[in-house]
């Protein structure tokens, strides 16, 4: 079972205890990072609150987080010689990414029993990313996966390492900007409509431990009601099993488009047997 540990605290002062939930749950508290799904968000800087042009979620990275999102897909790139989180054009919306990690790190600030991961499309070099999680002080929550067992959320809370970074282009060091598709196994992305989502291979080794579920419509833009279609529990729901047959389990990210539409949270917790 996970214990409630004593935080590190000042000399003199008491400890502070542990929270008794991870990600909302006590019941996942004991359970392996890889055998947990997590709520994702494609494109996840790219919002309609933020001013994006042609955005593909509704809410900052702020709401989300809030609204129960526990992984971001997030595009990294140099513009006008500083860091940004954009995609594709940073001309059609551009948050500065110490910006975005720093909106990330007061939140695990302030939720003691969240644990994150971010997959990056990074566009940026891994010294440069390095340098805006330093700014930000986000790489205090980082966490570098040792290629054995996976600790338990329990166990990520406890030590303080709540948050997964992997990148699909870059890699160490440091140690813990970790390469995406040695981690991953994808499925593909570029869905016309709700009849062409399959299980298929798409980056990464099918024996690699952790499932990304790519699962949103690609064109011709991003909308809400394409979202509402994807996302509604019949479709996100019994994709989501097909995949978890087809690749042995079940998703550790589910990723979305506009994540409020249809009815991710409660397929992530009937993943999750909860």
């Amino acid at each position: 079972m996970f214990l409630l540990l004593a935080a590190c605290a000042a000399p003199g002062s008491s400890p502070a205890p542990l929270p008794s939930t991870c990600n909302g749950h006590a019941a996942l508290c004991d359970r392996p990072f890889d055998t947990v799904t997590l709520a994702g968000t494609h494109n996840s800087m790219s919002s309609e609150d933020d001013g994006f042009l042609l955005p593909n979620q509704p809410h900052s990275l702020a709401d989300q987080l809030d609204d129960g999102v526990r992984a971001m897909l997030l595009d990294t790139h140099e513009w006008e010689g500083e860091a940004y989180l954009c995609h594709a054009y940073c001309e059609l919306g551009a948050t500065p990414l110490v910006e975005g990690l720093s909106v990330i790190r007061a939140f695990l600030d302030a939720h003691r029993g969240e644990v994150k991961a971010f997959i990056m499309e990074d566009h940026l070099s891994a010294e440069a990313t390095a340098a805006a999680f330093a700014a930000s002080g986000l790489d205090h929550y980082v966490y570098t996966w040792d290629g054995g067992a996976w600790p338990t959320l329990g166990e990520l809370v406890a030590a303080d390492t709540r948050l997964l970074v992997t990148a699909e282009s870059g890699g160490p060091p440091p140690d813990w900007y970790q390469p995406a598709w040695s981690l991953f196994v994808d499925t593909p992305y570029s869905f016309e409509e709700v009849a062409d989502f399959s299980c298929a291979v798409n980056r990464g080794a099918p024996s690699n431990p952790l499932l990304l579920l790519n699962h949103w419509i690609a064109g011709p833009f991003p909308s809400e009601a394409q979202a509402e279609e994807a996302n509604a529990y019949p479709v996100l729901a019994g994709r989501a099993a097909a995949c978890a047959a087809a690749f042995g389990r079940a998703p550790t990210i589910l990723a979305v488009d506009w994540y409020t539409a249809g009815d991710l949270l409660v397929v992530v917790d009937e993943l999750n047997g909860l």
